[in-house]
C-alpha cells in the first residue's frame, strides 16, 4: 500500500513540476480551451518557435499530461484527463488536512482559557 502511495506521489511531483514552467501551462490552457491541437497551431500567436512547443510538449508527455496521435500529416496533441484529475485530487486532499489544521487550531484557540 505504501508503495502504490510514493509512487502516485511520485507522478504526482512530476505532473507538478511539468505545470510549474509558465509556457507549459499556457500550452496546457490552450489545449484544454481548444481540444487536440498541432504544434503548428499550438505555436500560432507566441513568441515560441514550433521546435520549443515541442519540446514542451515531450516534457508535458513525459509527466503524462498530453498524449499524440498522428493524423495524416500532423501529429495532434491532446490532454490527458486522469493524471491531471490525480493532480487535483492530490490539491484537494492537501486542502482538507489544512482545513482540518486550521479548525483544530481554531477550536484549540477558542476554548484556551482567558
Amino acid at each position: 500500500m505504501k508503495r502504490a502511495t510514493a509512487l502516485r506521489a511520485a507522478d504526482t511531483a512530476r505532473a507538478f513540476s511539468a505545470l510549474g514552467d509558465a509556457t507549459r501551462l499556457r500550452i496546457v490552457g490552450r489545449l484544454a480551451d481548444g481540444g487536440p491541437l498541432s504544434i503548428v497551431r499550438l505555436a500560432q500567436g507566441g513568441a515560441i518557435s514550433r521546435q520549443a512547443v515541442t519540446k514542451h510538449l515531450r516534457a508535458l508527455e513525459h509527466a503524462g499530461l498530453v498524449r499524440s496521435r498522428r493524423a495524416g500529416r500532423e501529429r495532434l496533441w491532446q490532454l490527458e484527463g486522469q493524471r491531471l484529475a490525480d493532480a487535483r485530487r492530490y490539491l484537494d486532499q492537501i486542502s482538507a488536512q489544512w482545513d482540518a489544521a486550521i479548525a483544530r487550531l481554531r477550536a484549540f484557540v477558542e476554548d484556551a482559557p482567558a
